[in-house]
This record gives C-alpha cells, sequence and structure tokens, in this order.
C-alpha cells in the first residue's frame, strides 16, 4: 500500500509542473487513490448512509481504526485532524500533509487551541473539517465522552455540525492493539474488511455544550442500530475493559 502512495504523490507531483496545487486537486488525488488503490488493496467495503451536506461544515465522528479515514474520505472532502504522531508514521504522513491535514498535540492545551482557530478559518474559507472528538480511539459500544472544545468554536461561529458514526463488523478492525504495524497486520491479514458509514442530520445551536451533547447521542443510537443484527463484535466483553468514568474524569481536564 505504501508503494502505491509514493506511486501517487510521484504523478500528482509532476502534474504541478504544468499545474497549481490547490485543495480541490488534493481532494481529488486522495478520492483517487482510496477507490482505485487503497480500498481494493485492503479489500474494504463500505456501506454508506446518508451524504455529507451542501455547505461547508464541522464533521464530527466515532474513532475505531486508524482505517476510519480510509472508510470515510471516499465520500467527503475534508481537512483531517490528526493527533501529531501521525507526522512520525512513514509515508502515511506525507499522503496526510498533501491531501488535507491539520495536526493536533492533543496534551498540548495551545496546540488544541491554535487547531480549532485554524479549523474555524478553515470551513469559514469554504472546506470541511473532519475531527474525531472522543481525542482517541474506542473500543466501547458506546463512544468516549466528545470533547467540548471544536463544538464551542462551531456554536461561537455559527459554523454547522454534522454527527457521523462508523462501525466495522470484525473485532480485529477496532484498535486493540497499540502497535500500529502490528495493528495492521492483525486489521488485514483477513480476506475482507466490512464497515459502515452514516451521515447525520446538520445540527445548528449557539451553545457548543448543546451540539456537543446532541451529536455524541446521534452518533451513539446510529451506531447501536448500525450494529444489529451485522456486528460479530463481543461489546459486552469490550465494554468491561475500561469504566466510562475513567473517560469522563478525563474529559473534565481536557476540553
Amino acid at each position: 500500500m505504501g508503494l502505491s502512495m509514493i506511486f501517487y504523490m510521484l504523478i500528482y507531483s509532476f502534474r504541478l509542473i504544468f499545474t497549481s496545487h490547490t485543495p480541490a486537486s488534493a481532494f481529488a488525488l486522495r478520492r483517487s487513490w482510496l477507490r482505485y488503490m487503497g480500498k481494493p488493496i485492503l479489500n474494504l467495503s463500505v456501506s454508506v448512509e446518508g451524504s455529507c451536506a451542501n455547505e461547508p461544515a464541522l464533521y464530527v465522528c466515532n474513532h475505531r481504526s486508524f482505517a476510519d479515514p480510509l472508510a470515510i474520505l471516499p465520500y467527503l472532502d475534508a481537512y483531517v485532524i490528526a493527533k501529531a504522531e501521525v507526522a512520525s508514521y512513514p509515508v502515511i504522513n506525507k499522503g496526510a500533509e498533501l491531501t488535507g491535514v491539520l495536526y493536533v498535540k492533543r496534551e498540548d492545551s495551545q496546540s488544541r487551541n491554535e487547531v480549532r482557530n485554524l479549523m474555524v478559518k478553515t470551513i469559514q474559507s469554504g472546506y470541511n473539517v473532519l475531527v474525531f472528538p472522543e481525542g482517541t480511539v474506542s473500543f466501547h459500544s458506546y463512544t468516549m465522552p466528545f470533547r467540548a472544545g471544536s463544538f464551542i468554536e462551531a456554536a461561537k461561529a455559527g459554523i454547522p455540525v454534522v454527527p457521523m458514526a462508523i462501525e466495522f463488523k470484525d473485532k480485529r478492525d477496532l484498535w486493540l492493539v497499540p502497535n500500529f504495524i502490528s495493528q495492521y497486520l492483525a486489521s488485514y491479514a483477513k480476506w475482507k474488511t466490512e464497515a459502515k458509514v452514516a451521515f447525520g442530520p446538520i445540527l445548528r445551536d449557539s451553545d457548543g455544550e448543546k451540539l456537543r451533547a446532541a451529536a455524541e447521542a446521534w452518533s451513539n443510537a446510529k451506531m447501536k442500530e448500525m450494529r444489529e443484527g451485522w456486528s460479530n463484535v463481543d461489546f459486552a466483553e469490550l465494554d468491561q475493559k475500561q469504566p466510562y468514568s475513567q473517560a469522563l474524569q478525563k474529559k473534565a481536564t481536557e476540553v
């Protein structure tokens, strides 16, 4: 997969001799690679419900795996807010930087404030932004508490928020292995990866906390609906691994 990304980036770099690099061309590059290389190589099958809004918006989604963007971004042109650690992933980092990423140091309050300001400017400039407001991957039947920061800024700026939900059919697709390479091998050693992605309603409110609560509630309800009669993951077992109260305590210190 890495070689295919390098190939696409080289072709795109050659094209830049004759054309300009724009967000539109970068998004087109990403969609093309995902459609013709990424998804076929990984044998990733995605069922999609709904579609993106017809105006720039903040998209918020639960976070299951490093593969979430691979499942979502063929259907959504957006800058992705990603943890700063992604900048250290070989090849993936260059592809992300080329096609639209906003890095944030999750434990640094200044970095979080800076990326929120950039998020607002990006959306006001006419582009979508995708954020995973849990701040980390979750393997529970419910989301981790959504952090309020992005919602507060969206409310202040009058930016619409679109909640999303993603689920994978197989337990091996959940990020249960700390090491990236080990998790990659665990996820894609099997023949096929199946995922579901859903776009929710446009939410608007001048109260950021209400936006946050509404988006989190919609995502949780949709995740449960998506799993029924389809998922083979035993969430009853996984829900015992980390008490929800720990996540609530963490949320209280990281807005």
